[in-house]
Formats: C-alpha cells, structure tokens, sequence
C-alpha cells in the first residue's frame, strides 16, 4: 500500500495546484488560529477543483459547537482533524469522517489518528519513539517539524501509515512552494515503498 501524504494550511490556489500535481492523498484547510487560517468561504473557494478521491480536511483546535457548525454549513468537509478531547464535545453530523489529534502517548485510541507535537505548525518535531508504539496498533498519521530532508528518516523510525506537513514546504510562514511540495511527496513516496507498514 502506498504512504498515504497530506498537505496542511493552504491558503492559495498555487499551493491547492502543486499539491493536486504532487498527487497527494488529503489537503488540509486550517479553521483555527493559525497564519494559515481561512474561512469556510475561502476553503471552499480553493477546494473547488479538488477531485473526489482527494480528501478535504478542517483543521480545528478546540472548536465551540458554532465555530465547528460554521465550518460544516459553510465548508463542507470530508474529514474534521481536531485534538482528542475535543471530539467528546461536539456533535458531529454521520457520515463526517473525525482525524483525532494525539500530542502524547495515548494508547487505548485505535482507527486512524495524527501524532503530531505539542504545538501544530510550529515546525516542531514529534517524539517519533511514542509516535512508534502508537503506529503499531492505529493507523498512524505523523506530523509536526516535517520536511523533505527529514521525512525518510521518519518513516523509517515511526513506519506510519502516513504523512502530513505544513510549514515544511513554505517558501514563508502560511504560503506554499511548489517545489518543496514536490520534493517532500516525492522523498515521503519513496521512503514509504521501502518501509515495513
């Protein structure tokens, strides 16, 4: 099975464009404070020419139940990415797929979840050992502090099931580089077909 990649916190329709070109799997649109922040009007803007078979994440952190309705009536996602414990707190309309956010060992979490630091798109790098043990019983998501360089040798250590970088391929903080959006899918990709899932 192929390493499955998402791309987080586009803000442009260049970086939506070089992320459908690197063939990505997801692209994240980030609702909550952020550089990287949009609107549910603008994410639907940028979305427009996302296919079907390309997951369109809301990214969300500690959303109220409006902030979180704002989004589904205004955006529409496939896939709602929040912390773990916000999930207990929100009614989530069936058929919404939900990517908690784990920051530390959590064991008793199965399904599929992202790993990341302790802070979302700082370029901070997560402790891979505990992202390890989790990615041995879940579908392991890993993120924070990713990039092209370090992204092979993450797979190797953590063996997710996938990939998510944000500030990793920007040229600066909230906007995406083509190229280094290409050199991360194509490090990732590589990485990810010699390692042991």
């Amino acid at each position: 099975m192929s390493l499955w990649v998402k791309i987080c916190g586009l803000t442009t329709s260049e970086g939506v464009a070089a992320a459908l070109d690197a063939r990505v799997d997801a692209i994240g649109f980030v609702f909550a404070p952020s550089k990287r922040r949009v609107t549910p009007e603008r994410a639907t803007e940028l979305a427009s020419v996302i296919p079907d078979h390309i997951a369109r994440v809301a990214v969300m952190l500690h959303p109220t139940q409006a902030q979180f309705d704002a989004v589904w009536s205004g955006f529409r996602p496939d896939v709602l990415q929040t912390d773990s414990e916000d999930l207990a707190e929100l009614a989530i309309p069936q058929g919404l797929q939900v990517t908690p956010v784990l920051r530390t060992l959590h064991p008793t979490l199965a399904g599929r979840i992202l790993f990341e630091g302790a802070a979302s798109g700082t370029g901070r790098v997560a402790d891979w050992a505990a992202a390890a043990a989790l990615a041995k019983s879940t579908q392991l998501i890993l993120a924070g502090g990713l990039n092209a360089a370090n992204v092979a040798e993450a797979i190797r250590c953590v063996g997710p099931f996938g990939v998510d970088v944000s500030s990793g391929v920007e040229s600066t903080p909230g906007i995406k580089d083509r190229g280094m959006i290409h050199e991360f899918v194509h490090a990732a990709r590589t990485a990810g077909t010699g390692a042991d899932r």
